[in-house]
């Protein structure tokens, strides 16, 4: 008797993105899942697409501003142009803290009406809910100009237990 097949875990994809565009996409696909209270943490080697992920984000969003990287500022608010929620973009990378640093921000006042995205998040922002979406993205190394990544998309706590991230490798 074979072993029974492992069971697909829906809250849980992996997917290969092949150029910049396509992580944009990836991105807008994600933001069509999302809603006020949502935390993503992305997370990954520089240039890994963290930011253009962002981008993608803030488009399918529909979002006033371009999203950039806010690695000076810390955090910039995109108020939404119709109904929607605005996003936080947070760029952690120079906070050495955890949450105790971040409290300036006052991410956990932001959560309820906005989608907050944060780059560089982990061990830092995890406090703020259990539940949220990690997204890991992995890119080679060294001196390469290898434009495919390999992301894993992971919806962690109860908000996320139904959600079948599959539909983002449409």
């Amino acid at each position: 008797m074979e072993a029974p097949a492992a069971p697909h875990n829906p809250a849980e994809t992996e997917l290969t993105v092949n150029s910049p565009e396509q992580m944009r996409e990836l991105g807008r696909r994600l933001a069509k899942l999302l809603r006020a209270g949502d935390l993503v943490m992305l997370s990954g080697e520089l240039g890994a697409g963290k930011t253009t992920l962002a981008r993608g984000l803030g488009e399918g969003l529909g979002v006033r501003g371009a999203v950039t990287s806010p690695t000076f500022v810390i955090a910039r608010v995109h108020p939404s142009l119709g109904d929607g929620p605005p996003l936080v973009h947070v760029d952690a990378y120079r906070l050495g803290g955890g949450l105790d640093e971040m409290e300036d921000l006052d991410l956990d006042v932001s959560l309820p009406e906005s989608v907050i995205v944060v780059e560089w998040g982990e061990g830092k922002v995890e406090e703020l809910t259990e539940e949220r979406l990690q997204v890991r993205i992995h890119r080679a190394v060294g001196d390469t100009t290898d434009e495919v990544r390999h992301v894993t998309v992971s919806g962690l706590g109860l908000r996320w237990a139904a959600a079948d991230l599959s539909v983002l490798a449409a």
